[in-house]
């Protein structure tokens, strides 16, 4: 576990983000000056023994450049065809820049719905498993050619939260255009100062993200942190750097001070509470009253129908539902009941829930195993 910098010199394995304003301008296209200090970067890691995984945005950028659409806003059948023009041109990149290295690379496109199926979040998995050990690097890409939005990371700094989960990875690095977290704008108040080491991702940390300002970028800070929050939440550590900055990443997988740490906390998730709360699609809301929702903050209590209110939305049995209470959201679950049933025993007490629907499958309504606190109370 990564408690301090100098425990960066004992990574094994990183996913690497690397975001589109990076990689492409509206001039070029590609930038391939820096995917090829990218690679040599990444070669001289690999040779201290450092797997790595790459994430990378890019494909609709360039398919933006490449289609004469710089100055276009996007239908989403656009942003897909974008992606379809703009994919081979990345991957051509990425494959001529690692041939010096005599490193082979596989190319992976996700969707968000890959994830929340766990047949398919495991074949991901094992698939990176088995690139890794061929000694082949995996390129990880949201699949835009077919997302919609329903199914969207949202951004590429989420995915890349999302696949150090997959990939069993020890550190994510966020490459972007700043050299890190500044507690103001660096670009307006010339005093900004650098957050070297955050070690608790709280509001405070949260209010000091600005918003996008890249044209080719779809993430700023606050979804880098968003991210950051995923990955700590899962055990995995964080860092913010300055791609642009030469050697950054040997820079820091050497323990030296450059961009922002973000170490895990106390309350770190297992990976399958990490898939109900970051991967699943709420279908559902379960209201609660305020001694349900301080059993489950406080008593490490399974969800119980004597402690609902109402429920809201139509889903399945082991479906992932919020469960709110007067202050906001307390939990996600999964269900045991499905949506008519569980009104039926709305308020009820766990000795009636056979005879109101003829059956009892389980004495909660979400067992704890399968529940993870969200809001500022939760303890786990």
């Amino acid at each position: 576990m990564i408690h301090t910098r100098d425990d960066l010199r004992k990574v094994r394995r990183v996913v690497v983000k690397i975001g589109s304003s990076l990689l492409t301008d509206a001039n070029q296209g590609i930038r391939l000056d820096k995917i090829k200090h990218i690679a040599w970067q990444i070669s001289q890691l690999q040779v201290q023994g450092i797997q790595v995984c790459l994430v990378s945005s890019g494909s609709v950028a360039l398919g933006r450049v490449h289609l004469g659409w710089l100055n276009k806003t996007l239908l989403v059948h656009e942003k897909q065809a974008a992606a379809a023009v703009g994919q081979p041109w990345l991957m051509a990149a990425y494959r001529e820049a690692f041939s010096k290295y005599d490193q082979q690379v596989a190319q992976m496109l996700l969707t968000k719905d890959d994830l929340r199926h766990r047949r398919r979040y495991l074949n991901a998995s094992n698939t990176s498993e088995t690139l890794f050990s061929a000694g082949v690097l995996p390129i990880v890409n949201e699949n835009d050619t077919v997302v919609v939005e329903e199914i969207k990371f949202g951004d590429n700094d989420a995915l890349g939260a999302l696949v150090c989960m997959a990939v069993h990875a020890d550190l994510l690095i966020m490459m972007t255009d700043v050299d890190g977290l500044f507690d103001s704008n660096p670009n307006e108040n010339p005093d900004a100062t650098r957050c070297s080491l955050v070690r608790k991702l709280d509001d405070g940390v949260l209010s000091m993200a600005g918003d996008a300002g890249s044209m080719f970028g779809t993430g700023g800070m606050l979804s880098k942190l968003n991210a950051a929050d995923i990955a700590t939440r899962g055990g995995v550590a964080t860092a913010i750097v300055d791609g642009q900055q030469d050697g950054v990443l040997l820079h820091l997988l050497r323990g030296e001070d450059v961009g922002t740490v973000f170490l895990c906390g106390t309350d770190r998730q297992t990976r399958h509470q990490h898939w109900i709360a970051d991967i699943l699609n709420v279908v559902g809301q379960v209201m609660v009253d305020d001694g349900a929702a301080d059993a489950l903050y406080h008593e490490g209590a399974s969800l119980l129908p004597i402690g609902i209110t109402a429920v809201q939305g139509r889903f399945d049995k082991g479906e992932c539902v919020e469960i709110v209470s007067s202050d906001g959201v307390v939990a996600r679950g999964l269900s045991n009941y499905n949506a008519e049933d569980l009104k039926r025993i709305v308020g009820c007490s766990t000795s009636e829930i056979e005879d109101i629907l003829g059956y009892m499958d389980f004495n909660s309504v979400v067992h704890r195993d399968n529940l993870v606190l969200m809001g500022e109370g939760r303890t786990s």
